[in-house]
């Protein structure tokens, strides 16, 4: 068994590595460095915490069994889930760390030596935490359930929105609230259990009904925001179990996560607010919706061979990739073209919108995962005024991040929402498998533009078919 001030100095070992890792991850060139220190920070922290002098050896065998369980599921989902369901097994993982701060909140209440170690006021502060944590970690488990459900496909991305929403979110406040008093003064665990419960049922049906309101353009946010919720139900498990690295590891977890969402807003000129009281959109793929002024126009189709030509005839190209990329597996392929044409002396960059793909960062992971060089993938506000200047503009599978609606239609629904300006391009080349709208279900004018043309099929396929032409 380790000594108490071996283990707190493990602890504090394991929160700078984590903070180290949060540094790497901010960029590209050192995710892996960030990734390692992470992995290296988590192994120490498990280590102190199971050799720690709160573990007893009649523990033991619970503990091996659950992390042998717990590894072999990890190990199992690690090989089997693709790049393009990572969005969805994130949220998975944040509905896990929810459900683990409900039932510690559970166990550390019930448990009578817990409840006899604190009397008077300490005793109201621990019933305070047991009931924050079991609340943030109620609506974190519920809402990243119906996220993971949304992100799959297995529930509808249209926001599902009841009357009177706002009411019923205020009524269930006050509700809270009041049991959350009645927990307080509760002389009992029998009789302080009857307010948790309750305030446990309407904290999971508020996660629901707000992940619910949310529609699909909205996800990206609400995938950052859920991570969010976990950092702080966990920094609240830390305070019930009185473990200052569970503290300060959901305090990392909770700030970056709230950084993120707020980063997230404001690439889509959303308030965050307005994100939770619910969002915008319809399920992804669906035909545009009738209703309003159709762009005027018809689609320009191209083949493989004449977007190869257009690409070989070019000097500058930048690639805007999408989720549509990700469902093909085709980002392996784009490197392919990609380092054929620098071969050739022809200046090609990516360009990367905030919300691309179903969560943040996920087009940047593809790439790094097809070894595109990162030199050369570039944010939005870096390469947006280059556009102009461009020959060929690539869009492979995105959609609304490239919607001229966003300046031009002021009654759209991602009116000012900062995309990329591929129709300034000499030409864009616009890969999709059909007309369908994107995931926000608005319809998109660039289609019908004199300058873009439509090259229509999966992603995959129609590269590899561009990358014979170009080496032909």
């Amino acid at each position: 068994m380790m000594p108490a001030t071996l283990s707190t100095v493990a602890y504090i070992g394991a929160i700078i590595l984590f903070i180290l890792s949060l540094g790497g991850l901010s960029s590209p060139e050192s995710s892996r460095r960030g990734n390692l220190y992470g992995m290296i920070g988590m192994a120490i922290a498990v280590l102190a915490t199971v050799l720690g002098p709160q573990a007893t050896k009649a523990a033991y065998p619970w503990i091996i069994g659950a992390m042998a369980v717990g590894a072999a599921i990890g190990l199992y989902a690690a090989r089997v889930v693709k790049m393009t369901q990572m969005p969805e097994l994130v949220a998975l993982m944040h509905s896990l760390v929810g459900l683990a701060a409900m039932l510690i909140g559970y166990a550390n209440y019930v448990d009578p030596v817990e409840t006899a170690r604190f009397q008077g006021a300490e005793k109201t502060i621990h019933e305070l935490e047991i009931y924050i944590g079991v609340l943030i970690g109620a609506v974190t488990f519920s809402g990243s359930l119906i996220a993971f459900g949304k992100l799959s496909a297995r529930i509808t991305g249209k926001p599902v929105l009841i009357p009177g929403r706002h009411w019923v979110n205020l009524a269930g406040l006050l509700v809270v609230i009041y049991c959350g008093g009645w927990f307080i003064r509760s002389h009992s665990i029998a009789e302080g259990m009857t307010p948790l419960v309750i305030m446990t049922v309407i904290a999971l049906a508020f996660g629901v009904h707000m992940v619910m309101a949310i529609g699909g353009a909205d996800m990206p946010v609400v995938v950052s925001m859920l991570n969010s919720y976990s950092g702080w139900a966990a920094a609240a498990t830390g305070f019930m179990l009185n473990n200052d690295l569970l503290i300060v590891t959901g305090a990392l977890v909770g700030s970056s996560g709230a950084i993120l969402s707020y980063i997230m807003c404001r690439a889509m000129n959303r308030n965050f607010i307005s994100v939770i009281a619910g969002g915008f959109g319809t399920g992804g793929g669906a035909p545009a919706a009738a209703a309003g002024a159709a762009p005027a126009g018809e689609v320009h189709p191209i083949t493989a061979p004449e977007t190869a030509e257009l690409l070989r005839n070019a000097k500058s190209v930048i690639v805007v990739p999408g989720y549509g990329m990700a469902v093909a597996q085709a980002q392996h392929t784009v490197y392919e073209i990609t380092k054929f044409l620098r071969d050739k002396a022809v200046n090609v960059r990516f360009g990367i919108h905030p919300v691309a793909g179903r969560m943040p960062g996920h087009m940047n992971v593809l790439l790094a995962e097809a070894k595109v060089p990162y030199d050369i993938v570039l944010e939005m506000d870096e390469i947006n005024a280059d556009f102009p200047d461009t020959d060929v503009a690539m869009v492979i599978g995105a959609n609304d991040i490239v919607n001229p609606a966003a300046q031009e239609d002021p009654s759209s629904p991602i009116a000012g929402m900062p995309v990329l300006e591929v129709w300034k391009a000499k030409t864009v080349v616009v890969m999709k498998r059909s007309m369908a709208s994107g995931y926000a279900g608005v319809d998109n004018p660039l289609f019908y533009k004199d300058n873009t043309r439509m090259l229509f099929g999966d992603a995959k396929k129609m590269l590899d078919e561009v990358l014979v032409a170009l080496k032909a």
